[in-house]
């Protein structure tokens, strides 16, 4: 039986009849296909959150250090990040559903391995191979919504359901790791995988037919060592400043991977057939929209990097509390998703876009004017706000980079908006992370009683200064888990702060420069 090679440029560039016949035949198995794909964009996202929750076990279990657990969390969004254009480009040429089901068999086998890691660095290590086989999921999946759904407003639909899992599963991610700590060791989060995967090798081939760019490009070795090797340098860099301040290496990693990226530029900007076509970013809809996507997704898991902390290791809750706390901002977010498809038919997204990135903007501004370790409602409006900005930013943002884009080269489109949102992830925890982490260290006041190796211990991080805590008599212990309290929350307001300038630049960004995309995209 020949494999159905259809792709998505032979449908949009042909024969109206072909187009009403595609469109009429069968939505119900097209919608079974969204569906399926939904599985590796739940995981995926969930994924750049989950271990928020677990990061308290670890730290008790593997004794990391404050940078390998920022490393922990940054290690797989970061080659995730630095890979998903270049596995954008191998599917739009070896075939997207190819390259789908072969990132879900490793991303399976290394989340077993992850799941029962001895040590920190082995952690941080199969993280990282969990990024490079993610990288192979994320592209297929948007990519083949375009195959999958010909008709604009089905696709429009289709898209704001795929934007509103992906957002929805980063916030889902804490509730989903609070409920496996409650009743299993911290391994649990990764193991989750497999269940999910293994349905999708099962279905994939079923529903959904192969599809390509029947005039590929070729691989460009070159610029995805550049497109990697200017990402890590920059996040080691911010992450040093923030620990050793500016006289560490930072500042040299930084302008090392700056000088990779306009390598990378340059690069894409000479070749006949570019791994991106970064003119893309010539277009105003297109660049920004992905700015929307990568500010959105900074802002989000920034939040829940610090929210996660202080839920279970200043205000006492346990893992599934702290988890469904954030339950109401989840389905607000879902909703604001899917309740924005009819508003954007009707409100111009320049105009749209930044009422939503306001809202995001006003949760940050709730957390920094009323952070209180005695109540968690500030944190649950918050989280609501924060969620409905978000959920109806990205729904919009996606649509117009997908639409922008030309059907042929939709795998690399739809790996340059997963970009964003994993690019978004890694400076989400590497910058407001690390500023929080420093806040920390200089706030935090320390008992004279403490051994050298219990006030480095302490100093490292939150987990770190509770298990110390564990071990001194009861009143240095409540004195030592105050100040704590109070150095945490006083960097979470200026984190909070940032957030806020983060979300008004985003909306500002958007009011300039989103438009509706012309019709010959569509």
């Amino acid at each position: 039986m020949t494999e159905n090679t259809t792709t998505p440029e032979q449908i949009d560039r042909h024969e109206p009849a072909a187009h009403a016949a595609t469109t009429s035949r069968a939505p119900r198995r097209a919608w079974f296909a969204l569906a399926v794909l939904m599985l590796p964009v739940l995981l995926v996202s969930i994924d750049n959150t989950v271990l928020s929750f677990a990061l308290p076990e670890i730290s008790l279990a593997l004794e990391p250090t404050a940078a390998q657990q920022l490393w922990i969390i940054d290690a797989y969004p970061l080659v995730l990040a630095g890979l998903l254009v270049a596995m954008g480009s191998a599917g739009d040429r070896f075939g997207r559903r190819r390259m789908l089901l072969i990132g879900s068999v490793g991303f399976a086998l290394v989340s077993i391995g992850a799941a029962f890691a001895p040590t920190a660095e082995a952690l941080i290590a199969a993280r990282a191979a969990l990024g490079f086989f993610g990288a192979m999921l994320m592209p297929s999946t948007l990519s083949l919504l375009r195959t999958v759904f010909t008709d604009r407003e089905q696709r429009r639909l289709a898209i704001a359901i795929w934007a509103t899992g992906f957002a929805a599963g980063s916030a889902f991610g804490p509730i989903v790791g609070g409920l496996l700590l409650e009743h299993f060791a911290w391994g649990s989060v990764f193991l989750l995988a497999v269940p999910v995967l293994v349905p999708l090798m099962i279905l994939v081939p079923l529903l959904i037919p192969e599809s390509r760019d029947p005039n590929p490009g070729r691989i460009d070795v070159v610029s995805i060592v550049l497109s990697l090797a200017a990402m890590v340098p920059i996040v080691f860099g911010i992450k040093s400043i923030a620990t050793d301040g500016l006289g560490g290496i930072g500042v040299q990693a930084i302008l090392f991977g700056a000088f990779c990226a306009i390598w990378f530029v340059r690069r894409q900007l000479r070749s006949e057939s570019p791994m991106l076509d970064v003119r893309l970013f010539t277009k105003g809809s297109f660049g920004g929209a992905v700015l929307v996507n990568l500010f959105s997704v900074i802002a989000l898991v920034g939040f829940l990097y610090f929210v996660s902390q202080h839920l279970q290791l200043i205000a006492g809750l346990s893992p599934v509390s702290a988890g469904l706390a954030l339950l109401p901002g989840l389905i607000a977010m879902i909703i604001a998703g899917l309740a924005v498809v009819p508003v954007a038919r009707r409100v111009r997204p320049r105009v749209l876009v930044p009422i939503a990135l306001s809202l995001s903007a006003a949760g940050y501004l709730v957390i920094a004017l009323m952070t209180d370790a005695s109540s968690i409602a500030p944190i649950v409006v918050a989280f609501v706000l924060l969620g409905i900005g978000i959920g109806a930013a990205e729904t919009v943002s996606n649509e117009l980079i997908l639409s922008s884009a030309p059907p042929e080269k939709a795998g690399a489109a739809s790996a340059v908006s997963e970009t964003a949102y994993e690019l978004g992830a890694v400076l989400g925890t590497a910058v407001l992370g690390s500023i929080l982490a420093a806040h920390y260290r200089s706030a935090l006041a320390l008992p004279a009683s403490l051994t050298d190796a219990q006030a480095d211990a302490a100093r490292e991080t939150l987990a770190g200064t509770t298990a110390v805590a564990g071990q001194l008599p009861t009143g240095v212990a409540e004195d030592l888990l105050a100040s704590a309290a109070a150095a945490f929350d006083g960097g979470v307001v200026l984190t909070s702060l940032i957030g806020v300038g983060l979300m008004l630049v985003a909306a500002v960004i958007a009011a300039v420069t989103l438009r509706n995309p012309t019709a010959a995209r569509d």
